[in-house]
């Protein structure tokens, strides 16, 4: 795949909620966090699907089912369905179900949305290596798997059957801290086996495939809280992406971003759905967002001006990654970010 470097954020004329057909939403960190919803999602999740915006949640926890899934976004007051919600469990049991026959067994390592998705898919999901499957599937299980399941996923994969997992991110938040991923997992029976599984979760083409496959979007907008995952899954399907400041990420790390981390577009919050996007443009050596100047002094970023902090942090983004270019921006933003309070 062959695309241009982005350079900088783009601008918008248009709300965004006006031109894409499809928000593409993460969940954690953009709708909600700890369980409750993050401030201004609820209202603007309601202003965009009202003005005739499709919404679907996208997320790589493989754990809970769409019906759970759909039934707690209700719950905060966000009106969904169970087929609004698109798991990483449901990408890799498709991905499964091309490769092996239907009605195959398949070891589950994990809960219930991996089995649930495999069944929608005609394929039997089993507990044990010894029931003959034809393929393993790992996926995130909740704090209470137990050591004797990697175990499990272990003896079948050294026999040579097939292994997939649902994502590989290492950790996934809690209520307490952070804590082991799918990733972790996948680990352990990575180094028992020196096999490789094929992975289908963010970021890689797969979840994307399922997304649009199940929501039938044609101008589909990307909305995360992570570079790593959402932003790097909406480049590599090659559409248009919104990093909201809710979640993971901070500016520093926005600055530094790659070109396959770079979104489209950057807001504080899902607001940012419900508006234009203003212009980045080129002003002298540098470059200029509403009312700030940023430009490239000695080894740092400098800026002048005032106005929206957003706008600064645009201004800093365009000479960062115009100065990185197809890596990372070695120029320390740290005053100019402090300035702008990010």
């Amino acid at each position: 795949m062959s695309q241009s470097v982005r350079t900088r954020p783009e601008g918008s004329e248009r709300a965004l909620s006006e031109a894409y057909d499809t928000a593409l939403l993460d969940l954690d960190g953009v709708v909600y966090a700890g369980g409750h919803a993050i401030v201004h999602a609820v209202e603007s999740l309601a202003t965009a699907r009202a003005g005739g915006m499709h919404l679907a949640y996208v997320t790589n926890n493989a754990l809970r089912t769409p019906d759970t899934v759909a039934a707690h976004l209700t719950e905060l007051g966000i009106p969904t369905r169970a087929d609004d919600v698109i798991t990483s469990a449901q990408a890799v049991a498709r991905l499964i179900s091309e490769q092996v026959p239907a009605g195959s067994r398949v070891l589950v390592i994990g809960g219930e949305g991996l089995r649930v998705a495999l069944r929608e898919r005609g394929l039997v999901p089993v507990e044990s290596a010894d029931d003959d499957p034809a393929a393993v599937v790992q996926g995130y299980g909740g704090p209470d798997l137990t050591w004797g399941r990697f175990a499990e996923a272990s003896y079948a994969v050294a026999r040579g059957v097939p292994w997939f997992a649902s994502n590989t991110d290492l950790t996934i938040p809690s209520g307490r801290g952070i804590a082991p991923g799918n990733g972790a997992a996948v680990e352990v029976v990575r180094i028992a086996t020196g096999a490789e599984p094929q992975v289908a979760g963010k970021p890689l083409p797969p979840m994307h495939r399922e997304t649009i496959l199940r929501t039938g979007a044609e101008r589909p907008l990307v909305v995360g809280d992570r570079l790593d995952t959402d932003i790097e899954g909406a480049f590599n399907g090659e559409v248009d992406s919104l990093l909201v400041l809710t979640g993971v990420t901070d500016g520093a790390q926005l600055l530094a971003a790659p070109p396959q981390h770079r979104p489209t577009y950057v807001d504080a919050d899902l607001r940012g759905m419900l508006v234009g996007q203003p212009e980045v443009t080129e002003e002298g050596d540098g470059f200029r967002c509403g009312g700030w100047t940023a430009s490239a002094g000695g080894e740092r970023l400098e800026l002048d001006g005032d106005g929206e902090a957003l706008d600064g942090l645009r201004a800093l983004c365009a000479v960062a990654w115009t100065a990185g270019g197809a890596g990372s921006c070695a120029l320390d933003g740290g005053k100019a970010l402090a300035r702008l309070g990010l």
